[in-house]
């Protein structure tokens, strides 16, 4: 009798614990957590805060106009997964003027892209997110970034900002090279079609892929040495550049979880390291003073 007394008691210590543990668990999610639990979160993370940002364009005829939003949301929830860190919500406020001629095109003004960014940085500072990892999931929003970053310096700020930069190995290079039938791509293509076959599968519509072209149209190829604005709509048109008429689940889980893996690895060493932090505060007071920077 005395037995099964402690083997319930056993049972039931084990199912409170686990309770409690699963309870203790904190979401990675920014919107799911409540008002306490952030608290807990921003101790958890370490300050570190990642801001998947992406944008709504269209993705040649067969993806969701929210493609780059899906991509680097399951990029970034995959690698807080890993290493804890809060994943902020859904922003798609970037920049997307070279495809304002295609329909659900949000493009806001440069003006209120840039305004929201900062202001979304300053806000998550305040609430004690200090080390802020901006995750692109859209090439438009590349040069853009670059300078909003550099902009930072221009005033004193209580955070840092950096963008995640994956790069590939020649292992993974070669086996992405394995899994690739097509040469050319950058949007809405072989790749990207493979990533959000293995995000949502539902939403992609492979049998429209070849109903248009993803081919380089070269308007511009007869002056050389120059950079305009419209470059992109005078090469891609129908903004779809590639074939993914080729594309498969196994290359899509290999791409997403190839660059989780580098972002994993950044999330610990922004939590173990505050080089950036000194050096920025080493920057911001001898801008203050140039005139006693050692020559």
């Amino acid at each position: 009798m005395k037995k099964s007394i402690c083997i319930l008691f056993l049972c039931l210590f084990s199912w409170v614990y686990v309770q409690a543990q699963q309870s203790a668990k904190l979401s990675v999610h920014y919107e799911e957590l409540t008002a306490p639990d952030y608290v807990k979160a921003v101790g958890q993370a370490s300050s570190v805060c990642l801001l998947p940002m992406g944008i709504l364009e269209k993705h040649g005829p067969h993806l969701p106009l929210g493609t780059d939003i899906y991509e680097c949301r399951k990029l970034a929830e995959t690698a807080a997964l890993q290493e804890y860190c809060v994943v902020f919500p859904t922003y798609y406020a970037g920049q997307i003027n070279e495809a304002r001629h295609q329909p659900g095109t949000i493009a806001y003004s440069p003006e209120l892209i840039w305004q929201i960014l900062q202001e979304t940085c300053d806000e998550l500072s305040r609430n004690g997110m200090k080390k802020i990892i901006i995750v692109n999931g859209h090439g438009g929003n590349n040069d853009f970034l670059r300078y909003f970053c550099m902009s930072q310096l221009h005033k004193p700020k209580d955070y840092v900002l950096v963008v995640f930069t994956p790069e590939t190995d020649q292992e993974t290079a070669q086996k992405i090279e394995a899994l690739r039938q097509t040469k050319t791509g950058g949007h809405a293509d072989e790749e990207e079609t493979s990533m959000m076959r293995f995000i949502r599968p539902d939403l992609v519509k492979t049998d429209l892929a070849g109903t248009q072209s993803g081919a380089n149209q070269a308007r511009l190829s007869a002056l050389p040495n120059q950079y305009t604005g419209i470059w992109w709509y005078a090469q891609y048109p129908n903004h779809y550049a590639g074939d993914a008429t080729k594309s498969s689940v196994e290359l899509g889980k290999l791409l997403i979880e190839s660059e989780a893996t580098q972002l994993v690895k950044l999330i610990r060493k922004m939590k173990q390291s505050n080089q950036i932090e000194s050096l920025q505060e080493e920057f911001y007071k001898a801008s203050a003073n140039p005139l006693n920077t050692k020559q």
